[in-house]
């Protein structure tokens, strides 16, 4: 009997990159002997019920076409489950497909991760019921995130780069308490968060050195800095060299809470709840396939 592969795929994602990649990943599966189901929900309640009914009947791999909103859904359902996670990216940032070293650019060679088989096993961290693979941004770059699903234009990442710089004006460093394995701190900052891998934002590499299997979660805290300052500082989340600089603090725990007012986190670029959270590591949650 062939084993079987859900295809779940965002068609809007990468400005419709998903539906078109779905449509050589399907046959590059079937040839290789696979049994191929593919899904896509009108929303994000269908696409998680259809993902839901894949767990169920006991889907070999579910296979995500889309960017890390899409992981971001579809991990809600897998975790602590059997049923492993296949990543073929096709989003605008794909920090999880970074973060697991899956190629990005070429659908073909993210599907032979898939049809390789390697498995790995990687920690998630839960807030509540809620799971996220990448970052929890709780201070300037959440205040950006909100700012930015605000706006009507422009769209793609101009007009988080109109945010950025909307923000720049106007930010004030918060107070937070900062709470790692049940010792507080409380200190003023620019920003807060909290990594179960090293990478959110396309690449910006803010919990630098952050292992996904390691049952820790990586903690960075910017302390307040003049406008100058921090947009010097920025450029530096590309290659994580920012983690030199004095005002940038790291800690590193299994259950993290923070709290500062009038912050609404996100996650995996997805909105998250308003401050204070509690995040907790879940080790071993995940089965992915990886090169």
């Amino acid at each position: 009997m062939r084993k079987e592969i859900a295809l779940l795929t965002n068609p809007t994602s990468g400005k419709g990159k998903g539906g078109r990649v779905s449509d050589v990943v399907a046959p590059r599966l079937r040839d290789a002997g696979y049994a191929v189901r593919e899904l896509q929900g009108r929303n994000a309640d269908e696409a998680s019920d259809l993902a839901r009914a894949c767990v169920a009947d006991g889907v070999d791999t579910l296979v995500v076409i889309g960017g890390d909103g899409m992981i971001h859904l579809a991990v809600q359902v897998l975790a602590g489950t059997q049923t492993r996670l296949g990543v073929v990216p096709a989003g605008t940032g794909n920090d999880v497909a970074r973060n697991l070293d899956l190629p990005r650019t070429d659908p073909l060679a993210a599907t032979d991760v898939i049809i390789g088989g390697r498995e790995r096993s990687i920690d998630l961290a839960r807030i509540g019921h809620r799971y996220y693979v990448t970052v929890l941004a709780a201070g300037f770059d959440a205040v950006v995130n909100e700012r930015a699903n605000a706006m009507t234009w422009p769209k793609g990442q101009m007009r988080y780069n109109l945010a950025t710089l909307a923000e720049l004006r106007t930010f004030k460093p918060l107070p937070y308490v900062l709470e790692v394995d049940g010792v507080q701190h409380r200190f003023d900052a620019m920003m807060v968060a909290v990594g179960n891998g090293p990478s959110f934002g396309g690449g910006m590499r803010i919990t630098d050195g952050a292992l996904m299997d390691d049952g820790l979660l990586d903690v960075i805290a910017i302390d307040p800095m003049s406008r100058t300052e921090l947009i010097r500082t920025f450029p530096k989340l590309r290659t994580g060299s920012h983690l030199g600089h004095p005002k940038v603090h790291r800690y590193t725990g299994r259950t993290i809470t923070v709290a500062a007012p009038g912050i609404v986190a996100y996650a995996d670029g997805e909105r998250i709840a308003a401050l204070p959270l509690t995040v907790e590591v879940a080790p071993n949650a995940l089965k992915v396939l990886v090169p």
